[in-house]
């Protein structure tokens, strides 16, 4: 029970803090470019705190999910000069993208403090299993896989997602043995349990990486992390996944709960425990910014990317598409989203139980 306080806690503070990076970078750039804010928030629903501070009032709310920046005039008309809707398109196309790129800044600032203290799963083969086709086709304990089907290997993790997402189709593994690139042709082998196998043995210590290797690897797990989604998200459409494999707030404070169990041991001292906790929390964060950055930016109505929409093409026309019309279209896809919310907050509620 204590463990699934802490990771409740955790989980709140988690997502506080990634919504309040993404606000702020709403908030920054509204400020920068004379918009009035009349509430920077935290949290949904009725206020449990507040205080006002020159135009703007700063807001703590009940529920502990979502966050706004409210913006003078946002969806409708005013006649004030620092409203949003009569500063530049440009300008408003700077403050709305502003909040899933701080997320992804968050990201990498997270990914630095992660790569440097503990390093990255370098794509090394340190075991072949006998009898699969790893074996079969000549790869080598040693062996540093480079690319597969011509897509470029930085991280283990790229072959395994590579493998779940084309499970089960021919592979062309390219890998560096002591200098010299080889390349194999592999068909992977279904076990009894439908899951397919090359065969192989990737170490589970990561590498410490050193000097600009820390910009480069942190960078590239951004990369990563936000390509998962954007490949996620396909499979959802194409029904690779379904809308029931989606895990929300609940579903969230779970696996946060769950990385504080795996992260903790009774062998080692407390410190050592904090330190793990702390490393995979913030792991943990880098894949959840990365996936807000990118869900935000996606072309629904009522998100960042929905509004985005709107705004190139106001840049285009040359004038801004009726404003009662667009808040309507937001107002519908607020209501789906939530709808959303809820069918995915009870799924996550039956997995538990």
């Amino acid at each position: 029970m204590k463990g699934v306080y802490m990771g409740i806690i955790l989980a709140l503070l988690v997502f506080g803090f990634l919504v309040f990076f993404h606000e702020l970078g709403h908030f920054l750039l509204a400020k920068k470019n004379g918009i009035a804010v009349t509430e920077f928030s935290i949290g949904m629903g009725p206020r449990l705190c507040s205080f006002v501070k020159g135009e703007t009032r700063y807001s703590l709310k009940a529920l502990p999910f979502g966050g706004s920046c409210q913006m003078l005039g946002e969806d409708g008309e005013s006649s004030d000069e620092h409203a949003f809707n009569n500063r530049s398109v440009w300008a408003r196309i700077s403050v709305v993208i502003a909040g899933p790129v701080f997320n992804f800044i968050l990201a990498f600032l997270m990914a630095l403090i992660v790569i440097g203290y503990a390093g990255y799963d370098k794509p090394m083969i340190i075991g072949v299993m006998e009898g699969y086709p790893a074996q079969e086709a000549g790869i080598m304990e040693g062996d540093v896989i480079t690319r597969i089907n011509n897509k470029k290997v930085t991280i283990y993790r790229d072959v395994q997602f590579y493998m779940a997402v084309n499970a089960g189709q021919p592979l062309s593994i390219s890998v560096n043995r002591n200098g010299e690139k080889l390349t194999f042709d592999i068909i992977p082998k279904q076990d009894e349990n439908g899951n397919y196998y090359m065969g192989i043995y990737s170490s589970a210590v990561r590498t410490q990486a050193k000097g600009l290797e820390v910009l480069k690897y942190s960078l590239y797990e951004v990369q990563y992390q936000m390509s998962v989604v954007v490949k996620s998200i396909g499979m959802l459409f194409n029904g690779t996944v379904s809308v029931n494999d989606l895990s929300g707030p609940v579903g969230i404070v779970d696996m946060v709960d769950t990385v504080v169990e795996e992260s903790t041991s009774e062998e080692v001292d407390i410190k050592t425990n904090v330190i793990s906790v702390l490393l995979n929390v913030i792991n943990f964060s880098i894949m959840l910014s990365a996936n807000l950055g990118v869900m935000n930016l996606l072309p629904i109505p009522a998100l960042d990317g929905g509004r985005l929409v709107f705004l190139i093409i106001e840049a285009v026309r040359g004038k801004p598409v009726d404003r009662e019309k667009e808040g309507m279209v937001h107002f519908v896809g607020l209501m789906l989203l939530m709808v959303l919310m809820v069918y995915v907050m009870f799924n996550d509620i039956r997995r538990l139980f």
